[in-house]
């Protein structure tokens, strides 16, 4: 923050330069291949030993608030996932902020995963079991994509998607585990409204008004509350520290300039049930310490009430970004490997 002040450079640059300085390791086992579709970068990971048929093909969207992380931060979880699972990771390196607003972000994935698609046969993937994986924001691009191309019949459908920690709305910071978890390292809820609003070009100004609720009518809330109410998340999360907060009267001038949040680009939680209800299996993995927790847990009651088949994981030691610990040494989590393992568990029975 201090560079960001001087002007030398901003927060998030400097942030993943850092990230950016820790070697790769690379496993004896998996091929990786760094390739440029069009002028995304994106990274191949393939499994060395031969297979007599079509592997499942996965394209990974990596996490960081569309701020931080890149293909380096991830590199170890999609050579794992690759390994462990004997399948195909596509790992997308899309353009973030604060350089590139929305929708760069998304538009770099929905380019490299079509252009994937369209490359089942070169990678050796069975074209029946092309899976979309992310964690945090990257989570919420993989279901965002998925909801996308349901009207896509010219490509191969999406087999399944799964979900680590994702975003999937950027409406409500008033959800038990944003109270929760608000001051909880990684992500807190101020972190999160600084990537919203560098995001979607909101001014910070706004953070008071967008907590307590009034950037959004009455009747969005009285619409939306049946998808994003409180009472559908189960009574044993709301123990710790939680008080529910009624909304404030609407601020017309804060509702213009936060409109884009209602997309359901942005918030897919809120697509319509005609969408939703054509996802395919998910898995879906939250973490007890963690701001998003919610956001899983909404997610998971909309898919299974409108019957989509949810593999749930809930980690209660788990926090934010803790799947990126996997192979950091002292810094290693077991609950990262407990992640990574049910993700593998659960493509193995696709």
């Amino acid at each position: 923050m201090i560079f960001e002040k001087l002007r030398i450079c901003s927060m998030p640059q400097f942030v993943r330069f850092i990230h950016d300085l820790v070697p790769l390791k690379e496993d004896p086992d998996v091929m990786v291949t760094d390739l440029l579709y069009g002028t995304i970068p994106v990274k191949l990971y393939q499994p060395k030993v031969s297979s007599s048929t079509p592997r499942v093909g996965i394209v990974f969207y990596h996490g960081g608030g569309a701020v931080m992380g890149s293909l380096r931060t991830h590199h170890t979880i999609c050579s794992h996932l690759s390994k462990k699972s004997d399948s195909v990771v596509l790992a997308v390196g899309y353009r973030k902020l604060p350089q590139h607003k929305f929708p760069v972000a998304l538009r770099d994935c929905i380019a490299a995963t079509t252009h994937f698609l369209k490359s089942l046969n070169m990678y050796g993937v069975d074209p029946d079991r092309v899976v979309v994986c992310g964690d945090s924001v990257g989570g919420g691009m993989a279901t965002a994509i998925c909801q996308r191309f349901l009207g896509s019949p010219d490509l191969p459908k999406i087999r399944a998607q799964i979900l680590i920690y994702a975003s999937l709305q950027v409406l409500d910071f008033q959800l038990p585990s944003y109270q929760q978890n608000k001051n909880v390292p990684m992500a807190s809820r101020d972190f999160a409204f600084y990537c919203l609003c560098t995001l979607l070009d909101i001014k910070p100004s706004w953070k008071s008004t967008i907590m307590k609720g009034a950037h959004l009518p009455a009747e969005f809330w009285e619409k939306y509350r049946k998808w994003l109410g409180a009472e559908n998340i189960p009574e044993r999360f709301k123990k710790r520290a939680y008080q529910p907060m009624p909304s404030e009267p609407l601020n017309e001038s804060a509702y213009l300039e936060t409109s884009l949040a209602l997309d359901s680009v942005n918030s897919p939680l809120i697509a319509e049930d005609e969408v939703v209800a054509q996802l395919p299996e998910t898995c879906i993995v939250s973490c007890e310490y963690d701001v998003l927790r919610d956001d899983s847990l909404l997610y998971k009651k909309r898919l299974e009430d409108l019957g989509v088949p949810v593999t749930w994981h809930h980690m209660e030691d788990g926090f934010h970004g803790v799947l990126s610990t996997l192979d950091m040494g002292y810094l290693h989590f077991p609950c990262s490997t407990r992640i990574l393992d049910a993700m593998v568990q659960f493509l193995k029975g696709l």
